[in-house]
């Protein structure tokens, strides 16, 4: 079970009993905010694309949209998605549950997006559909080996 192997990997930060599980089900941004009663952009979503060898991982706010442009100005790729099947092989987690922790495939590389910055924590999940963990932002960079901030998203107009 996913949630159990993020439970064994945030053991070596000492934050393995403070993974939340909530009643209800947090696979979506909007689900996981309700769950945990939280505004949405708090929510650190974690996106899966594919690359020419494998995948990365964008981990952004809950409000935020990939900027195409952007993404292909960085990754000097087009942003497309994996599909489920894809996500489970090179990241380990189901869809729903995707977290830029215990990842499967060791190349997989993880970035964070500058939107998360704007909160003091936010909430990423923990490989189910219904658990998370609240991190600071310094936390989940070093908690996810993140390879370096980007800046690949778009923010709705009213946060612009």
């Amino acid at each position: 079970m996913s949630i159990e192997k993020v439970r064994e990997y945030l053991k070596q930060f000492n934050r393995d009993k403070d993974i939340i599980e909530p009643e209800h089900s947090s696979a979506t941004v909007e689900l996981a905010a309700q769950a945990l009663g939280v505004e949405p952009a708090r929510i650190a979503k974690t996106l899966s694309f594919k690359t020419h060898e494998s995948c990365i991982l964008v981990v952004t706010a809950g409000d935020a949209k990939i900027d195409n442009k952007k993404f292909k100005t960085k990754f000097s790729i087009k942003a497309k998605m994996l599909t489920p099947e894809e996500v489970v092989e090179y990241v380990g987690h189901e869809i729903g549950g995707v977290c830029p922790f215990a990842i499967k495939d060791p190349t997989v590389k993880v970035y964070c997006d500058i939107s998360l910055k704007r909160f003091k924590t936010i909430f990423p999940a923990c490989g189910s559909s219904n658990s998370a963990i609240e991190l600071t932002c310094d936390e989940l960079e070093k908690f996810s080996n993140c390879t370096e901030w980007v800046d690949v998203c778009k923010l709705p107009e009213n946060q612009i």
